[in-house]
């Protein structure tokens, strides 16, 4: 199997919304944030929906059920956040 470098180098821990941002807490102990607008699925949902965020593929993606949207934690770090 493939792997990404930074899908070995950490996973997401915690992730939650806060203040329009989706904020993201890495095994590493940093923190990621961006704001939802860079998301057109996470700008158009409730708070409610952008709350109920999991963590998903072994720490490595988040999903938001609410909504049917996955994000890759690479894919965050490189800046690439689904269509805005």
């Amino acid at each position: 199997m493939k792997y990404m470098i930074a899908e070995l180098l950490f996973e997401a821990t915690k992730a939650w919304y806060e203040n329009g941002k989706i904020c993201i807490l890495l095994s590493d102990k940093r923190e990621i944030r961006f704001p939802v607008e860079m998301n057109k699925k996470l700008m158009e949902a409730s708070p409610d929906q952008l709350q109920n965020i999991e963590i998903i593929c072994n720490g490595t993606g988040l999903h938001w059920p609410d909504i049917d949207e996955d994000l890759s934690l690479t894919g965050i770090v490189e800046g690439r956040f689904g269509h805005a």
